[in-house]
C-alpha cells in the first residue's frame, strides 16, 4: 500500500489495518443468528421489500405454494411493456428515448405535439452553463468519467438559482435539466481525460439542436461526427433498455434514500452515479469485456464450443478472468429464465454485428450465454435458473459503436437518469419519510483508559 509515497505512512496505515480485521470483523454466523438479510436479500435471493411504486415492474418468476417458479422477464415502464415500446420505435423506426423518458417523468404517453416540445426542452439543456466546462471540468480532470460526473452534477447546485426548492414543478425542471445535461457532462469529461492522461486530442464538437439524444452522443464522440442511422438507433435502443429497472436496484434505491432526507436534486442524482459507478452495478459490462479478452486468449477459436466451455471452466475454477469465478453477464436477481433486455438487445446487434466484423464475437457471447447455466451445474452442483443479463450483449453493442470503454457505464447513467428523476419525483409526493433501517449493535462494553495507561 502506498500512501503519499511516504514508506512511515504506508506502514501505519497498514498495521492500523491488519488489527480493524483481526478485532472487528463481524462473523457470518452473527448475521444467521439475527437474522439478518445481507444485502437487503431474502434467503432464495430475492430482495426485502422496502416500498411500492409505480414507475416501473420487473418480474422474473411468480410464487406457487410458496415456492418460487420461474417464467420469462417482463419490464414495465409505467405499465407499457418494454417490447411493446421498442417495437413501435422499430416499426416506425423512430427514436424511443425521449418518449421513454417522458412516459416515466409524466406517467403517461405524450401526443406528437408534446412529444416534439420535450425533445426540444431536452436539446435546449445540453447546453451547459457558461464557462461551466471550462472551470468546473477542465480545471479539475479525473482518470474516471464517472467520478467527473458525479462531482460536475454536484456542482450544477451553484448554477441553479433555486437548487433546494421541492416543489414538483421546480423538481421536474431539475430532473429534464439534468437528464439533458448529462450526455454533455460525460462527453465533455472523457474529452478532457483524453487530453490529461491518454495524452491524445481533445476535441469539443458545437452541438445539433435537431439531433436525437443518441445521435447527440454519437455526434460529441467521434472525431469526424460521422455515424450511420442504425448506429444510433442502437445507441437509441441500449438507452431505452437502460432508462429504468425498479426501485430496489443500488442506484436507484440509492437516490430515494437521500430524496427520503430532503436533499436537493443535484445530491440526489450525483449519489445514483456514485453507486452506478461500481463493478457490481453499471460497471459490470466492463467486467464483461474484460472477460471476453481473457476467453479470447485462451482460445484459438472463439467459435468452438469446446474450447469455449473449457475456458468457461477456467473462469468458474478462478484460473483465469478476474480472479472471482464469476461469469459477468448471467443471472440476475429477478429474471429466470429471461431478461428483456438482454434478448432485445442480442436480436437488434446480430445484424451490425456481421456487417462490422463482429459476428464470430456476438456467437461467443451466444455460446456463453447457452454453456454457462451447465458449466455451474458441472463444476458447482448449482441447477439454478440462470439467464444472460443485459451487461452480455451490451459492451458488444458499444464495442461496435466504436465507443471507448471508459463511456460504458456513464452512457448507462445518461440512461438511467431517467428513472432516477422518475422515483425522486415518486419519494418526494409519496414517500414522507426519511429512510431509517436498523442495525443490530455488537459492540461490546468497555470502559474509558486515559491515554497514559494504554
Amino acid at each position: 500500500m502506498i500512501f503519499d509515497d511516504n514508506k512511515y505512512e504506508a506502514e501505519f496505515l497498514s498495521d492500523l489495518c491488519s488489527q480493524y480485521r483481526n478485532t472487528l470483523h463481524i462473523k457470518t454466523q452473527d448475521f444467521d443468528r439475527y437474522h439478518i438479510k445481507k444485502g437487503l436479500r431474502n434467503d432464495d435471493g430475492t430482495g426485502v421489500m422496502a416500498g411500492i411504486t409505480q414507475v416501473c415492474s420487473v418480474d422474473g418468476y411468480y410464487i406457487e405454494d410458496g415456492e418460487r417458479v420461474p417464467r420469462d422477464g417482463r419490464l414495465t415502464y409505467r405499465g407499457v411493456n418494454i417490447y411493446d415500446l421498442v417495437g413501435a420505435c422499430v416499426a416506425e423506426d423512430r427514436f424511443g428515448f425521449e418518449e421513454l423518458t417522458f412516459l416515466l417523468l409524466f406517467g403517461f404517453l405524450p401526443t406528437g405535439a408534446q412529444l416534439n416540445q420535450f425533445r426540444s426542452v431536452l436539446s435546449h439543456y445540453r447546453e451547459l452553463p457558461a464557462a461551466f466546462t471550462e472551470d468546473v471540468i477542465m480545471k479539475a480532470p479525473s482518470p474516471s468519467v464517472m467520478n467527473r460526473m458525479q462531482s460536475a452534477v454536484a456542482a450544477l447546485y451553484a448554477y441553479d438559482p433555486n437548487p433546494d426548492d421541492l416543489s414538483p414543478e421546480n423538481v421536474l425542471r431539475q430532473s429534464i435539466q439534468i437528464i439533458g445535461r448529462l450526455p454533455s457532462l460525460m462527453t465533455y469529461s472523457y474529452q478532457v481525460k483524453r487530453r490529461n492522461y491518454l495524452n491524445k486530442s481533445m476535441y469539443i464538437h458545437p452541438l445539433k439542436p435537431e439531433q436525437s439524444t443518441a445521435q447527440s452522443i454519437l455526434n460529441s464522440i467521434r472525431s469526424n461526427r460521422k455515424f450511420t442511422d442504425e448506429e444510433a438507433k442502437l445507441l437509441d435502443l441500449c438507452m431505452m433498455l437502460h432508462a429504468e429497472h425498479g426501485g430496489g436496484n443500488c442506484s436507484t434505491f440509492a437516490v430515494r434514500t437521500l430524496t427520503s432526507a430532503g436533499t436537493d436534486t443535484y445530491s440526489a442524482i450525483a449519489a445514483g452515479i456514485g453507486a452506478l459507478k461500481g463493478p457490481k452495478h453499471g460497471g459490470a459490462n466492463m467486467k464483461v469485456a474484460e472477460m471476453v479478452d481473457a476467453i479470447r486468449k485462451e482460445v484459438s477459436d472463439i467459435t468452438d464450443e469446446g474450447q469455449v466451455a473449457d475456458a468457461l471452466r477456467k473462469v468458474v475454477r478462478k484460473e483465469i478472468g478476474d480472479g472471482t469465478g464469476l461469469i459477468y453477464g448471467m443471472g440476475h436477481a429477478v429474471y429466470t429464465l429471461s431478461d428483456p433486455r438482454a434478448v432485445l438487445l442480442k436480436e437488434n446487434a446480430r445484424s451490425l454485428a456481421e456487417k462490422t466484423g463482429y459476428g464470430d464475437e456476438w456467437q461467443l457471447l451466444d455460446c456463453i450465454e447457452r454453456l454457462t447455466p451447465e458449466i455451474f451445474l458441472e463444476e458447482k452442483g448449482n441447477d439454478k435458473k440462470m439467464c444472460a443479463n443485459v451487461d452480455l450483449y451490451s459492451g458488444l453493442i458499444y464495442r461496435m459503436l466504436a465507443l471507448p470503454e471508459d463511456l460504458y457505464t456513464p452512457i448507462f447513467a445518461c440512461a438511467r437518469a431517467a428513472g432516477w428523476c422518475a422515483h425522486r419525483m415518486e419519494e418526494i409526493l409519496t414517500g414522507g419519510r426519511i429512510m431509517r433501517p436498523a442495525y443490530k449493535s455488537l459492540s461490546q462494553k468497555q470502559k474509558y483508559i486515559v491515554i497514559d495507561e494504554r
